[in-house]
């Protein structure tokens, strides 16, 4: 898992497979912000407390994951 506050996914990589990951391990994520063109997601600890990371996107498939686990 992510270990430093972090914004967006420069790295290229999939922001849907990032918070499938996260669920993976157990943890919990939180849409934070929502607009028609960008996500703010919280990613925190397994317990739902200590945000841990954000994830900050304008990726359609990840509008399209995030409408789907409302």
């Amino acid at each position: 898992m992510m270990g430093s506050m972090s914004s967006g996914t420069d790295d290229g990589e999939d922001p849907v497979e990032v918070l499938r990951r996260w669920e993976d391990f157990g943890a919990v994520w939180e849409v934070v912000q929502r607009t028609s063109g960008q996500a703010v997601i919280s990613l925190r600890r397994c317990d739902g407390g200590e945000e841990v990371s954000r994830l900050v996107s304008a990726d359609p498939r990840l509008m399209a994951y995030l409408d789907e686990h409302r």
